[in-house]
């Protein structure tokens, strides 16, 4: 059915019509919401909030973008507003504590990172929507990336993912994140500066060590690769 008849059915009330909808999506947006989140367990419970309030604001959405740019706006908005909620949840405290201080520990570990299960990444589209895209989508879900991205305040963490990770347009994410061309423009360079140091680009990265996982990951790509080129 064409999306044009599942919108109006949907917008009349008919849920079977948005479950068609936005079935298409529901895996790259749940994609989209570990990499804002950088847990697997959050981006799994941020996708029915994202579909619920989708479903709940339809009346809202004029047709004016796509309906994917408006269900990754949706999804942005409620990972961004979890992250305020997170943040509100656990100040940071300035007091120095009682007694002894703790051991010191490794500057800038982000402790609730989570790898993404290896049986998600299939749904992923294998190629970007848009020519702005800089990361191919396996690297854009490994951790070393999403570690750098959750170093980043998190509007210029969406910025990012949805420029140079999805390839918007720069127009689009200025409709995903409710904000000017110029504000968009500033955190994307601002972002791409911090995360050029946090995660520099192939050819300026050390080399896994010997015998190491990542080695041994690297290795397997190559060979692939070889084994396409080869035509095998």
């Amino acid at each position: 059915m064409a999306t044009t008849q599942l919108l109006d059915r949907a917008r009349a009330g008919d849920g079977e019509a948005f479950a068609r909808l936005v079935q298409p999506y529901r895996r790259e947006l749940q994609v989209h919401c570990y990499r804002i989140l950088g847990s697997a367990q959050d981006a799994e419970d941020a996708l029915p909030d994202t579909l619920l309030s989708a479903w709940r604001g339809l009346a809202g959405f004029e047709g004016r973008a796509s309906v994917r740019t408006w269900l990754y706006r949706v999804a942005t908005s409620r990972c961004l507003d979890a992250l305020r909620s997170a943040a509100r949840r656990n100040p940071v405290s300035t007091a120095d504590p009682p007694g002894d201080p703790p051991e010191p520990t490794r500057l800038g570990e982000v402790l609730w990172l989570e790898p993404y299960p290896d049986v998600l990444p299939e749904g992923i589209p294998g190629s970007a929507p848009g020519p702005e895209a800089r990361y191919q989508a396996r690297e854009s879900i490994s951790l070393a990336f999403i570690k750098a991205l959750q170093l980043l305040p998190p509007r210029q963490r969406a910025a990012l993912i949805l420029r140079d990770v999805l390839g918007f347009h720069a127009s689009e994410v200025t409709v995903i994140l409710g904000t000017s061309e110029e504000s968009v423009t500033s955190a994307l360079k601002r972002a791409r500066d911090a995360l050029q140091r946090q995660y520099p680009p192939p050819e300026q990265r050390e080399p896994p060590p010997p015998g190491s996982t990542a080695e041994r990951d690297l290795v397997e790509r190559l060979t692939r690769a070889f084994e396409t080129a080869d035509g095998g």
